[in-house]
């Protein structure tokens, strides 16, 4: 019997792990994808990059080094016009305590007050990267260049999903800035749809269907 490759996704979020695995394994993803919170002493990754690419990466690689298996990191958030792509790399973070999904949303709300409903669209953007110690779970990612077999193997994976902001929070699913974002050529925001719908179309979404294409 081939064993599944074990990945382990450099975040503690829940909601994310959960979400991650369901639209990896729809994808046709078979992996036995685990967090990173189930590993003793792996401390928290300073997100110190300026670009979602540069987290996405230096999560993976951390924990990759640091527990020795294939290690899968995102990095996400929404951007707006009106505030010159900001909250971005920030989102998580944006009232300053880190994961506060209410007083993000409620900080970014009242910075838009005044901003009229033609200049609020705003995007849900997520890079995905994949990071494959050398020697480990060989067949698992194909490098993209021969100098990759020597050392580990990095994908880097982009989804993005264009809307506007609405002015009052309206649906109970998703987390985060989902309660206010209505996605481009929808009424709903993505907090009131299902979670079929929302993995569907979301950032989150598309970023990890093309990364499932090589960990099928």
């Amino acid at each position: 019997m081939t064993s599944v490759p074990r990945v382990v996704l450099a975040s503690r979020n829940q909601h994310k792990v959960g979400e991650i695995r369901r639209i990896l394994k729809e994808a046709g993803a078979v992996v036995d994808l685990v967090s990173v919170a189930e590993f003793s002493g792996v401390p928290d990754v300073v997100e110190t990059g300026l670009t979602f690419t540069e987290n996405a990466l230096l999560k993976a690689r951390e924990v990759a080094a640091a527990t020795g298996l294939p290690a899968l990191a995102e990095d996400s958030g929404i951007s707006t016009d009106a505030l010159n792509g900001m909250p971005g790399v920030f989102s998580a973070r944006w009232s300053g305590r880190h994961g506060d999904d209410v007083a993000n949303l409620e900080l970014l709300l009242a910075q838009l007050r005044d901003v009229p409903d033609y200049r609020r669209g705003a995007a849900f953007v997520c890079v995905a990267a994949l990071v494959v110690p050398a020697g480990t779970t060989p067949g698992l990612v194909t490098p993209a260049t021969p100098e990759a077999v020597a050392g580990p193997a990095e994908v880097v994976e982009e989804g993005r999903v264009d809307g506007h902001l609405i002015r009052e929070p309206r649906g109970s699913g998703g987390f985060g800035y989902d309660p206010i974002f209505v996605p481009e050529g929808h009424d709903r925001t993505t907090a009131e749809m299902s979670a079929e719908e929302k993995d569907a179309l979301s950032h989150r979404g598309r970023a990890m269907r093309a990364m499932a294409a090589h960990l099928s």
